[in-house]
């Protein structure tokens, strides 16, 4: 598969540095601070299910095929975004517009339950609304967008549940594929101990997965304060097709918000897989 052309060169599994308290790291946690209290603003709005059109198409001719409409080769697919642990889908506002803008038409959220409490479970649900969409779309296959725990549940479906033949591309953005051991406190929840470092979700991620289909791009920040270690946000598997990439200056909040990387997670979206039309979608625009 031909690397982002932009990210290629990255190293995928680079020397991590331990965080210092220093300028920039003070500037990430304002910058946190910022971002938390801009989503506590919308985060309301995002409580609900996101409305979507009905599954079949209406007919009123005497014609009663309901078959899905028929895609064109350089149709961009669908994009599933798939928010963090107790949050909901008010968190991918400011990526959703910058996708939109770019000519991703066809972006869907699922909200889970803060109740939930197995990854497992989630990932299931995951694979049920990824198949809706694609009946309902005429599509075969989607990209899927993941925060946090969200890119885990996500990696699941895909490495566990068989849902690589249906997920294209799978980005995370500070997403603990290693187990995190940050707020031992939290650990009371079931699903915060499947996030941990030896869970058996964590393991079970760590087997063998010959020919996934599915590529995987991971976004990490050396100043993301819920990773530790820090490292633990990289995909490190022999049989996954993985590019992780480096983001400096921020923090977990800020990576689905922050313009830099919904441009690389464009750019991202945006590169086909071998053997693909390489024509971009309507409204993509080229950077030098």
């Amino acid at each position: 598969m031909k690397l982002l052309p932009l990210l290629s060169l990255l190293p995928r599994l680079p020397r991590l540095p331990v965080p210092r308290l220093s300028s920039a790291l003070l500037g990430a946690t304002a910058l946190e601070l910022v971002v938390l209290a801009g989503h506590v603003m919308v985060y309301p709005f995002g409580l609900t299910p996101e409305r979507r059109p009905p599954t079949r198409p209406t007919n009123t001719s005497t014609n009663t095929d309901t078959s899905p409409l028929p895609v064109t080769a350089s149709a961009a697919p669908p994009v599933v975004l798939l928010h963090g642990f107790i949050d909901n889908r008010s968190v991918f506002v400011v990526l959703r517009r910058a996708l939109t803008r770019h000519g991703h038409r066809h972006l869907e959220s699922l909200n889970y339950s803060p109740l939930t409490r197995d990854i497992r479970t989630a990932a299931e649900l995951l694979g049920r609304h990824v198949e809706e969409i694609c009946a309902r779309t005429g599509h075969s296959r989607v990209d899927i967008v993941g925060h946090s725990l969200g890119g885990l549940i996500a990696r699941y479906y895909v490495q566990r549940l068989g849902g690589d033949r249906r997920v294209r591309t799978l980005v995370t953005l500070g997403t603990p594929h290693g187990g995190t051991a940050v707020a031992p406190g939290a650990g009371v929840h079931p699903i915060v101990r499947q996030m941990r470092g030896g869970s058996s979700v964590i393991e079970e991620l760590r087997a063998p997965a010959p020919g996934c289909r599915t590529r995987f791009v991971s976004f990490w920040s050396e100043l993301d304060q819920v990773m530790v270690p820090i490292e633990t946000a990289c995909v490190d598997h022999p049989d996954l097709d993985a590019v992780n990439v480096r983001v400096t200056g921020i923090g977990h909040l800020a990576l689905p918000v922050h313009p830099t990387v919904a441009a690389a997670i464009r750019e991202a979206l945006d590169t086909p897989e071998a053997g693909e039309d390489a024509a971009p979608a309507a409204g993509a625009a080229s950077a030098a």
